[in-house]
C-alpha cells in the first residue's frame, strides 16, 4: 500500500470519528500521517494493528514535539512486518494538562519510550504501570526538551554553532594553520608568490613571499686572500681584527722570522 492508501484505511477504520490523514516528508521514506483526537489514541493504534490490510505489528518508537502554545504532539511510529509499509499516528495535548492514555497494554515495548517522553516534556501517560526517571537523576528539575527550558551551558557560553569557528564577539578570524611540513600556495610552482608581498597567506597567491636570491661572493685564490679580505666584509676586518698584511710573519722552529 502506499502511503496515501495506507492514511486513507486508518481514517475509514476511525470513522465517525474525525481523523486527518497526510503524507510526511522523505521521498523514498514517505510515510502516512494521521492526526486523530486524543479520545481516539488508543483505538487508533489498535485498528492499526488488527485490521488485515494494515497489519502494523510492529512497534518502532514513540515521543513527542513540543509545539509552545499549541501544547504537545505525542507521535507514535507503527510498522507492517509483513505488508512493508509503515504509519505515522499523532495526537495534541494541551499544555496546561498534558495527558494522554498509555499504550503498554497494546505494545509492551512502548513502556520505556513513554518513560522517556514523560521524563523529558514532562506528559503523563494515564495507566503506565510505572513512570520513574530513566535518563535523569531523581533530583532534576524541570523537562530538558521543552522548549522553554533553559540549559545551563548555553548560559555560561555561547552556542558553538552560532558562529564560524575561530570567531568571537569582537568580530574577525584565525589565520588558518596549515600541518606541519606543508607548503603555502605560493611556495611552489612556476610562479611563486612575488618578493615584498605581505606576510603567510596574504600574498597575491596566498602564500609566503619568496625570497630574494642571496649571491655568494667568490672565493678568493690563496694567493689573494689578504688583500679581498678587508673588501668583502667576510675577511677578518669585518670581526675587528687587524689585516693580514699587518699581523707579525710566523716564526721558524728555530725562532727566526
Amino acid at each position: 500500500m502506499t502511503p496515501e492508501e495506507v492514511g486513507q484505511r486508518v481514517v475509514a477504520l476511525l470513522a465517525p470519528v474525525e481523523a486527518t490523514a497526510s503524507v510526511s516528508g522523505g521521498q523514498s521514506h514517505a510515510r502516512a500521517t494521521i492526526d486523530v483526537p486524543l479520545a481516539s489514541w488508543t483505538d487508533a493504534l489498535r485498528a492499526a494493528r488488527d485490521d488485515a490490510e494494515l497489519a502494523c505489528d510492529f512497534f518502532d518508537w514513540l515521543s513527542a514535539v513540543d509545539e509552545l502554545a499549541d501544547g504537545f504532539d505525542v507521535v507514535v511510529h507503527l510498522w507492517s512486518t509483513t505488508h512493508r509499509h509503515g504509519v505515522l499516528l499523532r495526537t495534541r495535548v494541551p499544555r496546561e494538562s498534558p495527558t494522554v492514555a498509555s499504550v503498554v497494554d497494546l505494545w509492551p515495548g512502548a513502556a520505556w519510550h513513554e518513560r522517556e517522553t514523560h521524563e523529558m516534556f514532562g506528559i503523563d501517560f494515564a495507566g503506565h504501570p510505572g513512570l520513574a526517571p530513566l535518563l535523569l537523576p531523581p533530583e532534576f528539575e524541570g523537562h530538558p526538551l521543552r522548549k522553554e527550558f533553559v540549559l545551563a551551558s548555553r548560559v555560561a557560553k555561547p552556542w558553538p554553532g552560532a558562529k564560524e569557528p575561530g570567531e568571537s564577539e569582537a568580530g574577525g578570524g584565525r589565520r588558518p594553520i596549515r600541518p606541519p611540513g606543508v607548503p603555502a600556495p605560493g611556495e611552489w610552482g612556476t610562479t611563486p608568490t612575488p618578493a615584498g608581498a605581505a606576510g603567510v597567506g596574504e600574498g597575491p597567491r596566498g602564500g609566503t613571499p619568496a625570497r630574494p636570491v642571496r649571491e655568494r661572493p667568490a672565493r678568493p685564490a690563496p694567493g689573494a686572500r689578504t688583500q679581498g679580505a678587508g673588501a668583502t666584509g667576510d675577511g677578518p676586518a669585518a670581526a675587528g681584527e687587524p689585516p693580514t698584511g699587518d699581523r707579525p710573519a710566523p716564526r721558524d722552529e728555530e725562532g727566526t722570522a
